[in-house]
């Protein structure tokens, strides 16, 4: 199936998955996170001016933070403010509108704000909930407020946002930290996801958790390799949730530019198709990110 027919297909019943590849597309190609690290390695005497091979961007921000004269915020912090010149091209404000228009959650693992200044639209979250800016899952930017994440629009930042520098989960630690949370609203306790006949009541109900297990997914602009140790570890656990449940399954595709050379690429096709994903291969990143689907 090509993009353009997947988007067109799915458009009234679908989440986006986005990662850092729609900021390497067009003028914006620079904008990586690696650059970003190579960037704070040098400031603290490491002197990489990249992550080097046999350890994962993950493992080396550990390593920096261990390194580091300051604290992991303080760095997060200086990670974030990194991105402050980062700017909303014509992609992303197609790729937001195509969303507002057909009442499509977004699920970004970035922590900028781009995507939401591409629409110039505010942060929300629930009134009356609990808040921890170490976690704010259940905020969104969004031009207005469901209490379900799966009935309309919004933007949501799987691993943080630049606004709150301690919500940031950029190393190896952090991602074992949410996947300890989100362990016990899955499995433990009562009203778990995984031992509820009702869904709308669990722990994650009100957060951008609750996509991930209740709509069809379509995944781009991520490299999805070993180093995505919490998405990965989530997609499992979506698999599991499924075969638990089996009428509640829910489709998913992995978009990536066809690469010969790349050798990770049966691994990874392996471990997606394993927990029920179908990996769809483009020629060009363009196929993606200039689709006239997002027209539609």
């Amino acid at each position: 199936m090509k993009f353009a027919d997947l988007l067109r297909k799915n458009r009234k019943d679908v989440a986006l998955i986005i990662g850092n590849g729609i900021h390497q597309f067009s003028d914006s190609k620079n904008n990586s996170w690696d650059s970003l690290l190579a960037t704070l390695s040098n400031r603290n005497g490491l002197s990489f001016d990249k992550v080097p091979k046999g350890a994962s961007a993950t493992e080396f921000f550990d390593v920096l933070a261990l390194k580091s004269t300051g604290s992991n915020d303080s760095l997060a912090r200086a990670f974030c403010d990194l991105m402050g010149s980062w700017k909303a091209l014509s992609h992303h404000k197609k790729i937001v509108s195509w969303a507002i228009r057909n009442r499509v959650p977004i699920l970004t693992t970035n922590f900028d704000e781009v995507l939401g200044n591409a629409a110039g639209i505010k942060l929300m979250r629930p009134k009356g909930k609990g808040f921890t800016d170490y976690y704010p899952w259940d905020s969104r930017f969004a031009l207005e407020l469901n209490e379900d994440p799966t009935k309309g629009f919004g933007i949501w930042h799987i691993n943080g946002m630049a606004r709150y520098a301690r919500s940031i989960r950029l190393g190896l630690t952090h991602y074992m930290g949410s996947a300890q949370r989100v362990r016990g609203w899955l499995h433990i306790g009562d009203g778990r996801l995984f031992a509820t006949k009702d869904d709308v009541n669990w722990p994650g109900s009100r957060t951008w958790l609750h996509i991930i297990f209740n709509k069809p997914l379509i995944i781009f602009g991520l490299g999805l390799g070993e180093n995505e140790v919490f998405l990965r570890w989530l997609l499992i656990e979506r698999a599991r949730y499924f075969a638990k449940f089996p009428e509640r399954r829910q489709s998913a595709w992995f978009i990536q530019r066809d690469k010969p050379d790349d050798d990770t690429a049966a691994g990874r096709r392996f471990f997606l198709e394993g927990v029920g994903i179908e990996c769809i291969d483009v020629t060009t990143h363009s196929d993606i990110y200039e689709s006239p689907a997002w027209d539609d």
